[in-house]
Protein backbone atom coordinates (compact mmCIF):
# COMPACT_ATOMS: atom_id res chain seq x y z
CA UNK A 1 0.00 0.00 0.00
CA UNK A 2 2.97 2.17 0.98
CA UNK A 3 4.45 1.89 -2.45
CA UNK A 4 0.95 2.68 -4.15
CA UNK A 5 1.07 5.94 -2.35
CA UNK A 6 4.62 7.05 -3.00
CA UNK A 7 3.92 6.34 -6.86
CA UNK A 8 1.03 8.64 -6.52
CA UNK A 9 3.23 11.59 -4.30
CA UNK A 10 5.82 11.11 -7.40
CA UNK A 11 3.10 11.59 -10.09
CA UNK A 12 1.62 14.46 -8.21
CA UNK A 13 4.83 16.42 -8.19
CA UNK A 14 5.82 15.45 -11.38
CA UNK A 15 2.57 16.78 -12.48
CA UNK A 16 3.14 20.04 -10.51
CA UNK A 17 6.87 20.22 -11.61
CA UNK A 18 5.82 19.81 -15.47
CA UNK A 19 3.16 22.59 -15.03
CA UNK A 20 5.27 25.25 -13.53
CA UNK A 21 7.72 24.08 -16.32
CA UNK A 22 5.17 24.99 -19.32
CA UNK A 23 3.95 28.06 -17.64
CA UNK A 24 7.90 29.05 -17.09
CA UNK A 25 8.01 27.90 -20.86
CA UNK A 26 5.21 30.11 -21.92
CA UNK A 27 6.56 33.08 -20.14
CA UNK A 28 9.79 32.60 -22.07
CA UNK A 29 8.04 31.98 -25.57
CA UNK A 30 6.07 35.49 -24.96
CA UNK A 31 9.03 37.43 -24.22
CA UNK A 32 10.83 36.14 -26.79
CA UNK A 33 8.38 37.17 -29.70
CA UNK A 34 8.04 40.83 -28.17
CA UNK A 35 11.77 40.74 -28.25
CA UNK A 36 11.69 39.37 -31.82
CA UNK A 37 9.22 42.10 -32.49
CA UNK A 38 11.10 44.66 -31.63
CA UNK A 39 14.27 43.77 -33.02
CA UNK A 40 12.48 43.28 -36.70
CA UNK A 41 11.28 47.06 -35.40
CA UNK A 42 14.83 47.94 -34.95
CA UNK A 43 15.85 46.80 -38.30
CA UNK A 44 13.59 48.86 -40.25
CA UNK A 45 14.16 51.78 -38.51
CA UNK A 46 17.81 50.97 -39.39
CA UNK A 47 17.00 50.92 -42.93
CA UNK A 48 14.96 54.10 -42.94
CA UNK A 49 17.98 55.83 -41.13
CA UNK A 50 20.45 54.59 -43.76
CA UNK A 51 18.14 55.44 -46.32
CA UNK A 52 17.63 58.90 -44.97
CA UNK A 53 20.95 59.37 -44.97
CA UNK A 54 21.69 58.87 -48.34
CA UNK A 55 18.88 60.86 -49.36
CA UNK A 56 19.33 63.81 -47.02
CA UNK A 57 23.46 63.24 -46.39
CA UNK A 58 23.58 66.95 -44.38
CA UNK A 59 20.33 66.81 -42.60
CA UNK A 60 19.81 65.64 -39.31
CA UNK A 61 18.92 62.08 -38.86
CA UNK A 62 18.96 61.18 -34.84
CA UNK A 63 14.98 60.50 -34.34
CA UNK A 64 15.47 57.46 -36.77
CA UNK A 65 18.62 56.61 -35.16
CA UNK A 66 17.23 57.02 -31.53
CA UNK A 67 14.45 54.78 -32.24
CA UNK A 68 17.00 52.67 -33.85
CA UNK A 69 19.16 51.92 -30.43
CA UNK A 70 16.01 52.49 -28.39
CA UNK A 71 14.52 49.11 -30.44
CA UNK A 72 17.54 47.28 -29.95
CA UNK A 73 18.32 48.31 -25.61
CA UNK A 74 14.51 47.20 -25.29
CA UNK A 75 14.97 43.58 -27.39
CA UNK A 76 17.70 42.82 -25.92
CA UNK A 77 16.87 43.59 -22.67
CA UNK A 78 13.64 41.22 -23.31
CA UNK A 79 15.84 38.91 -24.56
CA UNK A 80 18.34 38.81 -21.57
CA UNK A 81 15.22 38.14 -19.77
CA UNK A 82 13.91 34.79 -21.33
CA UNK A 83 17.04 33.48 -21.54
CA UNK A 84 17.98 33.92 -17.91
CA UNK A 85 14.65 32.41 -16.81
CA UNK A 86 15.47 29.26 -14.26
CA UNK A 87 13.16 27.29 -12.63
CA UNK A 88 11.03 28.55 -9.42
CA UNK A 89 11.30 27.56 -5.81
CA UNK A 90 8.34 25.54 -6.63
CA UNK A 91 9.63 23.52 -9.58
CA UNK A 92 12.80 22.21 -7.40
CA UNK A 93 10.77 21.66 -4.67
CA UNK A 94 8.07 18.96 -6.21
CA UNK A 95 11.22 17.29 -8.61
CA UNK A 96 12.63 16.74 -5.24
CA UNK A 97 9.75 15.19 -3.65
CA UNK A 98 9.15 13.19 -6.72
CA UNK A 99 12.82 11.80 -6.64
CA UNK A 100 12.38 11.26 -2.95
CA UNK A 101 9.49 8.81 -3.61
CA UNK A 102 10.95 7.55 -6.26
CA UNK A 103 13.63 6.28 -4.56
CA UNK A 104 11.41 4.71 -1.61
CA UNK A 105 9.45 3.29 -4.35
CA UNK A 106 12.60 1.65 -5.39
CA UNK A 107 13.50 0.87 -1.78
CA UNK A 108 9.96 -0.61 -0.37
CA UNK A 109 9.40 -2.50 -4.33
CA UNK A 110 13.33 -3.86 -3.03
CA UNK A 111 11.91 -5.15 0.40
CA UNK A 112 9.01 -6.40 -1.04
CA UNK A 113 10.92 -8.59 -3.11
CA UNK A 114 12.90 -9.63 -0.80
CA UNK A 115 10.00 -10.64 1.56
CA UNK A 116 8.23 -12.79 -1.53
CA UNK A 117 11.70 -14.52 -2.11
CA UNK A 118 12.17 -15.39 1.76
CA UNK A 119 8.57 -16.62 1.72
CA UNK A 120 8.81 -18.96 -1.24
CA UNK A 121 11.85 -19.95 -0.26
CA UNK A 122 10.34 -20.42 3.36
CA UNK A 123 7.83 -22.57 1.96
CA UNK A 124 9.41 -25.16 -0.51
CA UNK A 125 11.55 -25.07 2.85
CA UNK A 126 8.90 -26.24 5.10
CA UNK A 127 7.89 -28.51 2.10
CA UNK A 128 10.57 -30.90 1.84
CA UNK A 129 10.83 -30.76 5.95
CA UNK A 130 6.86 -32.38 5.61
CA UNK A 131 8.26 -35.17 3.38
Amino acid sequence: MRTFRLARVAAEAEGLRLRHRAKRMATRLMLGLVAMVFMAGALVFAHITVWYWLRQSWEPRYVALALTLGDIVLAGALGVLAARSSPDRVELEALAVRQRALEATVSSLAWSSMAVQVLRAFGTWRGRSRR
